[in-house]
């Protein structure tokens, strides 16, 4: 080897060491303000000589990294680290541009701010803007060598030299104020809906509750069953069946719905040959919008709601039909009728009884008779269920709350259906056969006040007060005051009997005419003097007589007139009956001070006084009871909805006079019809002891308050030795045939008690009459 140099030994360049932070970096690449800022070539010139300068450290794989193509599928996080440190890498890039722009754009700012105040050139010295020293390993700073001149870093270009001043770059508006016062509206409604939020939901939560809850629930009463009426044997006479109140929406007549203008009216022709009602009618309850809720008719048949469910049924299809046929405006025409369950009240034996059951209204009260008097009890009480709905239909699911309907309890009366039967025909034929206003008998067992019959004529048919008359409604039997003539003779005699003023055997004689006070009396009949005795007067119902007997009660007629008062309250005149039936009468008695000079004559044969039909019985079955009375009663008891029997009060006994004065006064009746004087021989029946007295008295008419027309009436017990029943009859202004009492009421008597003495099986006692006398020879 000669003057060959060796070659020189290539020293492999140092790593580059780890990166430095982001401000050193940012200082390292400032420059100085005197160098001329960099132009965009020249950055990219830097950036493809940075790129070639090989892997960065920071993306040098790392020893520890596993395998991008590991099967645990790391490769997919090794990617998204690779892209993360990417994505810092460009930031970073970008923060540097823009930290060499910012210092070039001060540098130039200091440089014109030098020209303008004359100052000279630094040149050289002007101390470069970079990146701060390096920091030594020991901590302390080391002033980094100056680059020598022509030196320039590798990769990195400088930036041609802008003019200091130029165009400013047209900036857009900052969109600040803008957002504000999107944010500031966004705010205020949200700020709206909260405040009505609160109030919703807080403030007035209980109020906006309530009103849900009530539209959306709905409470329907349930009615309670009402109780049945039946005699005292269990025989239905007044019972409930199922019916149906036929309804109605209104709302779903209207145009809006169903597209017709007329349609109230069309559903009203419908509707009305089967309701049988006033097709007028119908189409104004149908027509009235504003409800949403009418009654079409109550209480109808289930038969009469299958019709009309049938025709809606029929209607509905053929409207399904014409929609899927495309008529998008088919509606059915009845699709707003509905139904809702309730009962009818029917009476299985049509008019029996009608004037002491009653009926019931529309609006399934007691109407009169024992319907109204015991409508509580036969009322029951009605249930309630709350239901929710949706559409007019219950949700099922929604929950709901139901309170039990209580049925009503069912009444026993003491009344016998088959007497009553026989009375009720017995008074109807006779009264049609006189042609008289009106009659009535009742039917009382003498030993419990227990009334067996009360029965009206004419009478009226309770499940269809349609067709009766004004005058027939009611209970005339214990509504009507009357006058009850010679029947109330009995009371009389009983005073006179009972204060030892007389006896059976006392003779009197009888006048045909007798001057008392202003008027002068008679007897129904002319006749000459009769010589009877106390027995006879009754037998031949003398009023004359009475007169005579009755002014024995006193040593004056003041004194008489308050003892025969007396007596007449004892049996009850002048007082309720105690039925508390509704509409009932007391009479008419007033007190004996008050009592004219008529009256104090009159009424012991039963002119001047009033009473009422039940009265009337109930002294017969006072005398028949061994002189006891015993309150009449109607009801026996009552059967709750638990089936126990809960059986009536027992009625009121009242002593009225002694057990012999009965006894006697009762053979001084069988006169009047065993007797061939007797005025009630029209009354025997035949193997029965039957006592019994008549009665003819001038009637009061109801509507012009004078006398017109006459009360004919009969009263009596059988059998005589030991009285079973008591029956009394009177007819109101008979106008044909005979008015008195024996002719035309003591058949009527006779017909009712021997019935009834058969239907009771009472057989005869077989022990002869008393046969007391009737008159005496002078």
């Amino acid at each position: 080897m000669t003057d060959r140099e060796p070659p020189k030994r290539r020293v492999p360049r140092p790593a580059r060491p780890d990166r430095r932070p982001r401000a050193d970096r940012g200082e390292r690449l400032s420059h100085d303000p005197d160098r001329a800022p960099r132009t965009d070539r020249q950055d990219r010139a830097d950036r493809l000589s940075h790129s070639d300068r090989g892997p960065r450290p920071d993306r040098a794989e790392r020893p520890d990294r596993p395998d991008r193509t590991d099967r645990s599928g790391r490769k997919s996080r090794a990617d998204r680290a690779d892209r993360g440190d990417r994505a810092d890498r460009d930031r970073d890039e970008r923060q540097e541009r823009t930290d060499r722009t910012d210092r070039a754009d001060q540098a130039r700012a200091d440089q014109a701010r030098a020209d303008r105040a004359g100052r000279p050139d630094r040149g050289d010295r002007a101390v470069r803007v970079g990146r701060p020293a390096r920091r030594s390993g020991t901590g302390g700073s080391a002033v980094r060598p100056p680059r020598r001149p022509g030196s320039a870093r590798p990769g990195v270009g400088r930036r041609s030299a802008r003019p200091p001043h130029g165009p400013k770059p047209l900036r857009l508006g900052s969109p600040r104020p803008r957002l504000r016062m999107i944010s500031v509206a966004m705010t205020l409604v949200m700020l709206a809906f909260v405040v009505r939020l609160l109030q919703v939901q807080a403030v007035d939560a209980g109020e906006y509750s309530a009103k849900a809850e009530a539209n959306r629930y709905l409470t329907r009463v349930v009615a309670a069953d009402r109780g049945g009426i039946t005699d005292r044997s269990g025989v239905a006479l007044a019972t409930s069946v199922d019916a149906y109140d036929i309804t109605a929406d209104p709302m779903m007549f209207t145009p809006d719905e169903t597209k017709l203008p007329d349609a109230p009216a069309q559903a009203a022709a419908l509707l009305a040959p089967i309701l049988d009602q006033d097709t007028a009618e119908l189409t104004r309850k149908l027509s009235t919008p504003e409800t949403r809720y009418v009654v079409l008719a109550r209480r109808q048949t289930p038969q009469v709601w299958n019709q009309i469910k049938d025709l809606r049924t029929t209607l509905g299809d053929k409207a399904g039909a014409d929609r899927l046929a495309g008529d998008k405006d088919a509606v059915n025409i009845l699709g707003g009728v509905f139904q809702e369950p309730t009962s009818k009240r029917v009476y299985p034996n049509g008019d029996l009884a009608a004037g002491l059951l009653g009926w019931v209204n529309a609006d399934g009260k007691g109407g009169g008779g024992i319907e109204q008097q015991l409508d509580k009890r036969l009322a029951g009480r009605d249930g309630e269920v709350t239901y929710a709905q949706a559409g007019g239909r219950q949700v099922p699911t929604a929950g709901g709350t139901e309170t039990p309907a209580l049925p009503g309890s069912d009444i026993e009366l003491t009344i016998d259906r088959d007497i009553q039967w026989a009375a009720q025909n017995a008074i109807a034929e006779q009264v049609k056969k006189s042609k008289a206003d009106r009659g009535y008998v009742i039917v009382q067992d003498t030993r419990t006040g227990e009334i067996l019959a009360m029965a009206n004529a004419p009478g009226f048919d309770p499940g269809d007060l349609s067709r009766a008359g004004s005058a027939s409604l009611g209970n005339a039997a214990l509504q009507d005051a009357f006058e009850p003539g010679s029947t109330a003779k009995v009371m009389s005699m009983a005073a006179v009997l009972e204060e030892n003023a007389a006896t059976p055997s006392t003779k009197v004689t009888v006048p045909n005419r007798l001057h008392r006070g202003d008027r002068l009396f008679q007897d129904d009949i002319d006749h000459p003097t009769w010589y009877l005795t106390l027995n006879g007067v009754l037998a031949k119902s003398s009023n004359i007589g009475t007169i005579l007997a009755t002014g024995q009660l006193g040593k004056t007629q003041p004194e008489a007139n308050r003892v025969l008062h007396a007596y007449l309250r004892k049996f009850g005149i002048g007082s309720p009956t105690g039925l508390d039936f509704p509409g009932e009468t007391p009479g008419i008695l007033a007190q004996p001070g008050k009592w004219s000079t008529s009256q104090q004559y009159t009424i012991p044969f039963g002119q001047g006084v009033s009473i009422n039909a039940m009265q009337a019985a109930s002294v017969y079955s006072t005398i028949a009871n061994g002189g006891v009375r015993v309150e009449p009663t109607l009801v026996r008891g009552s059967r709750g909805p638990d089936d126990r029997f809960t059986p009536a009060p027992k009625p009121k006994e009242t002593r009225v006079v002694s057990d012999r004065t009965a006894r006697t006064l009762s053979r001084m009746l069988e006169s009047v019809v065993d007797d061939e004087a007797g005025t009630g021989s029209k009354a025997r029946i035949p193997g029965y002891r039957v006592a019994g007295k008549t009665g003819t008295a001038n009637r009061v008419d109801p509507v012009s308050g004078k006398y017109r027309g006459y009360t004919s009436s009969f009263a009596g017990f059988a059998p005589v030795d030991k009285p079973r029943i008591t029956v009394y009859c009177a007819i109101q202004n008979a106008t044909k045939g005979s008015y008195f009492g024996g002719q035309i009421c003591g058949p009527v008597h006779k017909e009712v008690m021997q019935f009834a003495l058969k239907s009771l099986q009472v057989p005869p006692t077989g022990t002869a009459p008393a046969r007391l006398p009737v008159t005496f020879t002078p």
